[in-house]
């Protein structure tokens, strides 16, 4: 009954056009009804301790360091790189796109900001070069989700708190799939480019690809001492975003200098407008985690699911399709915070590793950013491409099934994951 209140009570006020923070919300206090013991003050002190939280303060910095990062200069010249690299062979700019999203995802972590500053630089250039631009913001927008996988990732330090699984281990597990991802996109466009006809870019000399080196090196250091930092234990999640947003600002700065002392405000104001909207999601969502916890929904989805409990993948499968159906209809971050702390006692108790069932709970749900109806991602690039929504679904459907593809590998051979995981533990 308890699980009816539940699903009955998100599900009806998301679909009244309640905000999901607020559905969240309030969720938890129909629970509390039901469970005969409401208490405004619970509700109070659960949403202050979901926000108080020290891990979640690597949001606010990743986020203003994604800003920094645009902002800057940083994603100009991780693209400029690129096109020097690959930009003159057939379907260049496809190539390039795909890099600059392996590239900018090791540094910002948010798939929307990504996709932002992809859309805006590429789609001109595809657009004049006479790349399809459906097609063109199908894949730029398929590049944008690959930002949740590789480290930093902003939704698995949302995993991690919600679930209390190592955001370190998180972030070091989400490197080989987030590179496959890479190499999928790479494949499905060699299959599409082939019967376009496009004009090529002319060839980069030498010098000029040295010059684009040079200027994008401060830009592909942040990775590494990111990830050089977690892996040597010099500093935690948490103070990596700072690294991130300090080590942004000294380059926007004083290296490229494209951000005067004045402009830093309005990014300050941006990044934590941004900041709120995540933090009170996460507050909210700690209401009806903690009723959750109390109604011991996780033990009765455990007696539903019983039967495949013995059969992890099939577990695995049977979720992946459920984070499927929710993503219709549910935007990453709420789904992470509603299903993950009820998913993951299960995924455990199947005996799946805690940090793989993270990393492919993160990999089904970017999945929705990019799928109608809610597909936050491709109206992303719908509103700087200026096309419809049909349009770039028709555009995206290669690459949405690569990466389908590519779900069901690692769902059939979890020790993709698990295997280079054991290696940096």
């Amino acid at each position: 009954m308890a699980l009816t209140v539940f699903l009955s009570s998100l599900f009806g006020l998301m679909l009244l056009g309640m905000p999901i923070a607020f559905a969240l919300m309030l969720t938890g206090v129909a629970l509390m009804v039901h469970l005969d013991f409401f208490d405004a003050q619970l509700v109070a002190q659960n949403m202050l301790s979901g926000a108080d939280n020290y891990p979640l303060m690597a949001v606010p910095f990743f986020i203003l360091a994604g800003e920094l990062m645009n902002a800057g200069g940083i994603s100009q010249r991780i693209i400029n790189l690129a096109v020097s690299l690959v930009g003159h062979i057939r379907g260049g700019l496809g190539f390039v796109t795909i890099g600059a999203s392996v590239m900018l995802a090791s540094l910002s972590g948010s798939a929307i900001a990504d996709t932002a500053a992809l859309a805006t630089l590429l789609i001109p250039m595809m657009r004049d070069h006479g790349y399809p631009v459906p097609r063109s913001a199908g894949l730029i927008a398929s590049g944008g989700i690959i930002a949740p996988i590789i480290p930093p990732s902003m939704p698995f330090i949302i995993f991690g708190v919600t679930t209390n699984t190592s955001i370190s281990s998180l972030f070091m597990a989400g490197i080989v799939p987030g590179l496959m991802m890479g190499a999928g996109l790479v494949l499905a466009w060699l299959w599409v480019v082939r019967g376009m006809e496009v004009k090529l870019q002319p060839k980069a000399s030498w010098a000029e690809r040295r010059g684009a080196l040079v200027e994008g090196l401060w830009a592909l250091l942040l990775p590494v001492i990111i990830i050089g930092g977690l892996r040597g234990g010099i500093f935690t999640p948490t103070e990596a975003a700072v690294v991130a947003a300090v080590y942004s600002l000294f380059v926007a700065l004083f290296i490229y200098r494209q951000v005067a002392v004045k402009d830093l405000m309005p990014l300050f104001v941006q990044a934590a407008r941004t900041t709120s909207t995540v933090m009170f999601l996460c507050a909210a969502a700690l209401v009806s985690s903690y009723m959750v916890t109390l109604a011991d929904l996780p033990q009765q989805m455990n007696e539903m699911l019983a039967p495949l409990l013995g059969h992890p993948k099939i577990l695995m499968a049977a979720i992946a399709l459920l984070l499927l159906a929710v993503g219709t209809v549910m935007d990453l971050t709420p789904t992470i915070l509603v299903l993950g702390p009820v998913l993951t006692p299960l995924a455990v108790s199947a005996g799946i590793d805690p940090t793989y069932f993270g990393v492919m709970f993160v990999l089904i749900g970017t999945l929705g950013l990019i799928h109608p109806p809610v597909c936050t991602v491709l109206n992303v690039v719908c509103g700087v491409a200026r096309i419809s929504l049909e349009s770039a679904t028709r555009g995206i459907w290669p690459f949405l099934l690569t990466y389908l593809v590519l779900t069901a590998l690692l769902i059939a051979v979890p020790e993709i994951i698990t295997g280079p995981l054991h290696m940096f533990r």
